[in-house]
């Protein structure tokens, strides 16, 4: 079954951004990550941008084809924010990293050239210890505290950073410009799964290993074209909560939750605490001036037929909720049952055609002029 479609009644609605004052930590930030940035604002008043994990590296039955996201199968568009993520550059061999920056690099510029948005999360493998990114017992070290100033393997972090400037600074575009991202570094914090969480991690530590790694980035090695994303898990019920390893307006761009608990996962459905997470975030942000997101959800292998427009839908309209992008997880290219958005024949794909054409979403094709002053869409 074919369900590709256009989307109804596209909004070409222009605007221009204006020079009203939003609080982005980088006063040196190129114009595209200071119009994108005043951008995101103003879509998140009154729609939001849908985003989906690895979109063009691979998707269910596929990988490395030009152009092809399982999004735009079923749409006829590509999401209008795509996840990568650095895994690939530290922990690895030189050939390695180098391949992985290779590629991701041509994403990066290609949806920069499309009118989309990167944006770029961080599944750090332990620069101390085996284990990778997630915490194994009796393998992993808590890391934090040795990759700090005057930490043990602060000289190796320092390298490490140094990979991903190297990467901000290559991604230069066909019009000379560096396309910007939106970077979401120590993600989930508040878990105990990655060796970042919480249960290893002291509040201190964790706030002067990010306050480092942002000044590191853009006052030492003039990076420019990064959005500043912070992002834990749904362990949290207040402002108060939320904020409690938050390293200051100075060091965060956007507000971010991820959050499948409260959505489905494992068939549990809280939609009226999701909905308050989402609204604390929102409000946070609203209160000082900044960017908030939906940085990652979705329900495993979407066996609710109607989940895109019943589940997610109608919670992120509740109330006064502003958030300028939702983003679900990957499509696994092997899995039968590992994957977030859906793709031709699959379940939900007709509901998702109902999601896509409601004017509150935003997919790239309803994107113009998103890096200029003058925003269509």
């Amino acid at each position: 079954m074919n369900f590709i479609t256009t989307k109804k009644s596209a909004l070409l609605l222009c605007i221009t951004a204006g020079h009203f004052l939003l609080a982005q930590i980088d006063k040196k930030a190129t114009k595209e990550t200071q119009n994108l940035y005043h951008n995101l604002k103003i879509i998140s008043k009154k729609h939001i941008l849908f985003g989906h994990q690895h979109a063009f590296e691979y998707g269910h039955g596929w990988s490395n084809e030009p152009n092809k996201s399982d999004v735009k199968l079923v749409t006829g568009s590509h999401p209008a924010v795509v996840g990568i993520d650095f895994s690939d550059f530290s922990g690895r061999s030189k050939e390695e990293i180098e391949k992985a920056q290779k590629t991701l690099k041509q994403n990066v510029i290609d949806t920069y050239e499309r009118g989309g948005i990167t944006t770029v999360s961080w599944h750090f493998n332990n620069p101390a210890s085996g284990g990778g990114f997630y915490w194994k017992d009796s393998v992993s070290v808590a890391a934090m505290s040795l990759i700090k100033k005057d930490g043990s393997h602060h000289e190796q972090y320092k390298e490490i950073l140094k990979t991903i400037a190297d990467f901000a600074h290559s991604v230069k575009a066909k019009d000379g410009k560096l396309a910007p991202m939106i970077f979401r570094p120590f993600h989930e914090f508040d878990g105990d799964w990655f060796w970042w969480g919480k249960k290893y991690t002291s509040r201190e530590d964790f706030i002067e290993v990010w306050r480092f790694t942002v000044s590191y980035l853009k006052n030492e090695l003039g990076v420019h074209n990064l959005i500043y994303a912070f992002s834990p898990d749904n362990r949290f019920n207040s402002e108060e909560e939320y904020l409690e390893r938050y390293p200051g307006d100075d060091y965060v761009d956007l507000f971010g939750i991820d959050n499948y608990g409260d959505f489905g996962r494992d068939g549990n459905y809280n939609l009226e605490a999701g909905v308050k997470k989402l609204t604390i975030i929102s409000d946070v942000a609203v209160k000082k001036n900044k960017l908030a997101a939906f940085t990652e959800t979705g329900l495993e292998s979407i066996p609710n037929p109607e989940w895109w427009t019943e589940v997610l839908l109608k919670s992120l309209k509740q109330g006064k909720i502003k958030l300028c992008y939702v983003l679900v997880w990957r499509n696994d290219k092997t899995s039968p049952t590992h994957y977030y958005a859906p793709f031709p024949g699959q379940i939900s794909a007709p509901n998702f055609i109902k999601f896509y054409n409601d004017d509150y979403t935003l997919f790239e094709a309803d994107l113009k002029n998103v890096y200029q002053k003058k925003l269509k869409y």
